[in-house]
């Protein structure tokens, strides 16, 4: 089968790899119908995720059709179309009873890596290092889905791949990071990041009762999404200074919550950005938290910073003081997507949100080089890239 494997930083290739087999009676093999890159890929392909190895297979926003179960997977039948969610969870563990489905304590083999850098594994996930299993991504033309009998969700009749690829990922994402800031009918959110999952999280804390988001960004095609199909008022921070300007839009007090989906890869300006850049470059940090300290900085006393950027390691200058003398709740965690499959398909179903709004590309999977570098380079428009493995 073909595959997009990683080669090294910036450098992608599709290649020709084994096909996947059943290894364990819990798998099912999944025809991948399609993919789509996500921004934490590229942390991947930027180099900032320990643990890659060449020709690991990426991705893990995939979605598809059932072609052969193990014989322990009765949930799911050849032919089944369903979506995957990326962190792979067992069912049966201390996390897993508790819908903690992120943190499953038995989906990564290689759970002492993962132990050596946080102090206790998170659930493997599909693509992502072998830090959270080695497992081979949904970037390709088949994929290997361990615990099949409680991972996989069937797709109703009558929709299209477009409208719940994002079921995968990004829309949990967005809606759990609006679910974690605890709003309240009147609130005002924040959201860093107009890139597809701040435009999931802008779009959610409208379902959950927001009368007002602000979203922040630098991208004019993101600024103008998130104004027009998310509702949201915008700032590029390119442009006004955030601080004044969140002031200023809510009466001096700040929004009652922050939402940083943004991550380690934060661009800004000023000299706290030279700074992480520069340690950055020397090895002295790992991630650049720009977003996440103007969210802590900015938030309304007493207020709420989610936090759905991925961080991968340690972070420097972070005004932990802050956190503490404005009596600041701090959330954050990988999705528990299986939580939100059923809720978010039904919101789907009723009209409620079409996710497909956020695809500007659809490209084969033999032009995923090509895809990656678009998306990195924010080139012609580009917001989210999902790749087709029958286009041609």
């Amino acid at each position: 089968m073909k595959a997009v494997c990683w080669h090294g930083i910036g450098e992608v290739r599709v290649e020709s790899v084994p096909d996947p087999q059943i290894l364990n009676p819990r798998d099912a093999i999944i025809k991948v119908t399609s993919t789509a890159i996500c921004g934490s890929d590229l942390h991947l392909y930027n180099g900032y995720i320990p643990a890659v190895e060449r020709g690991d297979i990426l991705g893990h926003e995939f979605m598809g059709e059932v072609v052969e179960v193990g014989s322990q997977v009765r949930n799911l039948q050849v032919g089944d179309r369903v979506v995957v969610p990326f962190p792979i969870a067992c069912g049966n563990c201390f996390f897993c009873r508790r819908e903690l489905w992120s943190l499953c304590d038995n989906s990564n083999p290689n759970a002492w890596m993962a132990e050596q850098l946080w102090g206790y594994s998170p659930a493997g996930i599909f693509g992502y290092s072998h830090l959270v299993g080695g497992y081979a991504g949904g970037q390709a033309e088949y994929v290997r889905v361990p615990f099949a009998d409680v991972g996989p969700y069937k797709v109703p009749e009558g929709l299209s791949d477009e409208q719940v690829l994002f079921l995968t990922d990004i829309l949990p994402t967005g809606y759990m990071a609006a679910e974690n800031c605890n709003i309240q009918p009147g609130d005002t959110v924040a959201v860093w990041g107009c890139g597809p999952v701040g435009q999931f999280a802008i779009k959610s804390a409208y379902l959950l009762g927001a009368e007002r988001v602000i979203a922040i960004d630098r991208v004019p095609e993101r600024l103008r999404l998130a104004r027009e199909q998310g509702g949201a008022e915008v700032l590029n921070y390119t442009e006004v200074d955030v601080g004044d300007a969140l002031k200023e839009l809510t009466g001096g007090r700040g929004p009652d919550a922050a939402i940083d989906a943004v991550g380690m890869e934060a661009h800004n300006v000023g000299i706290d950005y030279i700074y992480d850049r520069v340690k950055q470059a020397l090895m002295l940090e790992t991630d650049r938290p720009t977003a996440l300290r103007q969210a802590i900085l900015y938030c309304r006393k007493g207020g709420t910073v989610s936090v759905a950027g991925v961080y991968g390691g340690f972070l420097d200058k972070i005004p932990f003081g802050a956190i503490m003398n404005k009596g600041l709740t701090i959330t954050s965690g990988q999705t528990h997507v299986h939580r939100y499959l059923r809720p978010l398909m039904e919101q789907i179903e009723r009209g409620a949100i079409d996710p497909s709004f956020i695809i500007t590309h659809r490209l084969p999977l033999d032009e995923a080089p090509r895809a990656y570098e678009l998306f990195k380079k924010k080139q012609d428009g580009c917001i989210k890239v999902v790749l087709k493995p029958e286009m041609r």
